[in-house]
């Protein structure tokens, strides 16, 4: 079994994308559907459907797209102004909608902040806050810049589920990952605190990547996490920019190769199934 606990879907021309302003991202910058996803994931057996912007539109219309997917998405990680005074009734509003019972999770793109310490303001801990109390995981979005705050936001909240996208962003590119080791160790050892394996193609090379380039940062997270805190994401459609859905699938299996089969499922499935608590269809 294959869970997918991360992709997106979009349409720029229905919203805008700031993020995908960047004359690199052209390959990207069209509409990518439901349709689009089955026809590269054969073969998964579900996905968790992750924000793109912040907007509670955007969520919406994830919920509802999840509710007509015939069990394909079995999660939506969305968006809610964590600076509102009123996250709880947010949150409430968006579990009444169409697909609502299928939010399992918020993420904000904190790695956009001008203020590397954003997540731990008290505003923002306030409103991560409401979320556990809702029963939402809280993905971390974050480069290594962020890191820090990251570290001091999981141990302010122990109650709060936490994700760490991307593993973090590491450098692969560079292959300087002291600094970014170091402090994912530390997020590691806060019992709240999941990882996913994925996005990791688009932070090396784009157009001469290799496996064993990746190889170093699945190790790593992998021995601070342990295979039951580790999930398998796509990060599709933004991993085409390097590499296809497929191949992308076929890199994580050759990285987690040397694991024993029950260590497999757990990230490729098991992982993302319990952490987002996801019912299987």
């Amino acid at each position: 079994m294959i869970i997918d606990s991360h992709h997106h879907l979009w349409d720029p021309a229905t919203r805008d994308y700031p993020w995908m302003a960047a004359a690199a991202l052209d390959p990207i910058r069209h509409a990518y559907t439901l349709e689009d996803l089955r026809a590269v994931a054969a073969g998964v057996s579900g996905t968790v459907l992750v924000q793109t912007v912040a907007s509670t539109e955007e969520t919406e219309e994830f919920l509802a797209t999840a509710a007509a997917a015939d069990g394909l998405v079995l999660g939506v990680v969305g968006w809610v102004d964590l600076l509102a005074p009123d996250v709880a009734d947010h949150v409430a509003r968006l579990r009444s909608l169409p697909g609502g019972d299928l939010l399992v999770g918020v993420r904000h793109q904190a790695e956009d902040e001008p203020d590397p310490r954003w997540l731990v303001r008290p505003d923002v801990l306030r409103g991560i806050a409401a979320l556990a109390e809702a029963g939402l995981v809280y993905d971390v979005l974050v480069r290594e810049p962020q890191l820090p705050a990251a570290v001091e936001l999981v141990g302010l909240l122990p109650s709060v589920r936490f994700v760490l996208d991307h593993a973090g962003k590491p450098p692969v590119a560079s292959g300087a990952l002291d600094g970014w080791a170091g402090l994912v160790t530390r997020l590691a050892e806060h019992p709240n605190v999941f990882c996913k394996l994925s996005g990791l193609v688009t932070e090396a090379d784009w157009h001469s990547w290799r496996v064993d380039q990746l190889r170093p940062v699945a190790e790593h997270v992998l021995a601070a996490f342990g295979p039951e805190r580790v999930m398998f994401g796509s990060d599709w459609p933004v991993c085409e920019l390097a590499a296809s859905y497929q191949q992308v699938t076929e890199s994580a299996g050759a990285l987690l190769a040397s694991l024993s089969e029950a260590q497999r499922a757990e990230v490729f499935a098991g992982t993302a199934v319990r952490c987002y608590g996801l019912r299987l269809r």
